[in-house]
């Protein structure tokens, strides 16, 4: 990429230097703020995180906090220069390319015509300082505790101004160039879409059928179309005992002998692995915290939430002393035959997942389960050498799988990164376009 001829000092904060034959000023001179009445046939405008202003309806319907009330909205219009002033640090910014509406939150910009303005330029300029974090400590060096970026702000920031020319080249470069970089990360999240399916499909075999396939097999099982003739067949609640979590809110006076302990949550019991980086304490008699005391095998079992919460198994080896768990979680306690790892196993593969969907109690987006329900899970057994056997070679499958998925999360975040520089370096002026 080539350099422009010569620069000069810029005098904004955010950017040492600039191309010598660039101007320099405040937002106020470029940009002004329209404040439209809005008209019966407007639709709702929101500018997402990743730079997207568009009707809410073009994106996604759910998610959202409706007001009840409409009071200051505003009317947006395709081609205004969209400040989301609560959302700008994490790059709600943006060209509208919708009509439509908005909440005083919005900032609605509009070039003043007193100086060259492309406006996706400044979106891209405004969108690389809030991903550098300048928007963030500007807003908060104004409210403390605040990421506030509203329009009394916006037009006081110094900002390079190219030729109009110049700016638009800009722009079609970025267009093209971000527009490819984005469709290579598409096509690489695919491939870690498709990755997770593969691991699913091995795993799922070896779960249900075992790995040998000229063993003799069963029909007619309910959940399961066939299985092994020799696995044993019978409900979770047959070989463990659940052990139901603390509920929270209740206080105790310090003379029943309080004490502070650890204890999981549903964000602790994640898909396959547990996050142990964040455990919240909690303060409980020691008489009534032996009764949630979790133990070395123990199989946590998430209650519900999210429909991708739902039936979540992992195994407990006593990472932390003394722990205990949420009433969302459970703990499911082998007293024979199965081992804790092959029943976690289970509660991840296709017909224990559409057992928990099937049996749950569901509401809009949430679903969960209960003691009983999870009790009723059934099981699909293998004698314990063969347990072991389809442990060992899962475990070897998750491995893999794992190498290659975290292969294809590095070259997503080079990508990215790629991205962050082109955009960086262009409207700077670091790169002649």
């Amino acid at each position: 990429m080539q350099r422009y001829e010569s620069y000069k000092a810029s005098g904004i904060q955010w950017v040492k230097e600039i191309p010598g034959h660039w101007g320099v000023e405040r937002a106020k001179w470029l940009f002004n703020r329209m404040e439209r009445s809005i008209r019966p046939e407007d639709g709702v405008v929101t500018a997402f995180r990743d730079g997207q202003v568009t009707l809410r309806t073009n994106r996604r319907t759910e998610g959202f906090t409706n007001a009840i009330q409409e009071h200051g909205y505003q009317g947006i219009r395709k081609g205004d220069l969209v400040i989301h002033a609560m959302d700008a640090f994490a790059g709600a910014i943006g060209v509208s390319d919708s009509e439509g509406k908005a909440t005083p939150v919005y900032a609605a910009c509009v070039s003043r015509g007193e100086y060259p303005v492309n406006s996706y330029f400044y979106a891209y300029l405004l969108r690389y300082m809030a991903h550098s974090g300048y928007i963030e400590s500007l807003s908060k060096g104004i409210r403390e505790r605040s990421t506030d970026f509203r329009f009394a702000e916006f037009r006081e920031l110094p900002l390079p101004i190219p030729s109009k020319d110049e700016q638009d080249r800009i722009v079609t470069f970025l267009d093209q160039k971000t527009a490819e970089i984005d469709a290579a990360i598409a096509k690489k999240e695919l491939l870690i879409d498709l990755l997770q399916e593969q691991k699913g499909i091995l795993i799922n075999h070896a779960a249900t059928r075992g790995l040998n396939p000229n063993v003799p097999m069963r029909s007619g099982l309910e959940w399961i179309e066939q299985a092994p003739a020799h696995w044993e067949t019978f409900p979770l609640k047959h070989v463990s005992t659940v052990q139901s979590g603390l509920t929270l809110g209740k206080s105790y006076p310090p003379s029943q002998g309080v004490k502070s302990y650890p204890y999981l949550r549903v964000a602790n019991v994640q898909d396959g692995f547990l996050d142990l980086t964040k455990i919240t304490q909690v303060n409980l008699p020691v008489r009534e915290a032996k009764n949630y005391f979790l133990q070395t095998g123990d199989i946590l079992v998430t209650e519900g939430g999210d429909i991708d919460k739902l039936g979540r198994g992992n195994c407990w080896y006593g990472e932390i002393d003394e722990c205990l768990h949420q009433n969302h979680v459970f703990a499911v306690r082998m007293t024979r035959k199965v081992l804790p790892e092959y029943v976690s196993l289970i509660t991840g593969v296709a017909y224990a997942r559409r057992y928990f969907t099937t049996t749950a109690n569901k509401t809009t987006n949430l679903a969960s389960t209960n003691k009983t329900k999870l009790g009723n899970l059934p099981l699909f057994v293998p004698p314990e050498e063969e347990q072991k056997e389809i442990l060992a070679y899962c475990n070897d499958i998750k491995a893999k799988f794992e190498a290659l998925t975290k292969n294809v999360v590095k070259e997503i975040a080079a990508l990215k990164e790629m991205k962050s520089v082109l955009i960086t370096e262009s409207v700077t002026g670091k790169i002649k376009i």
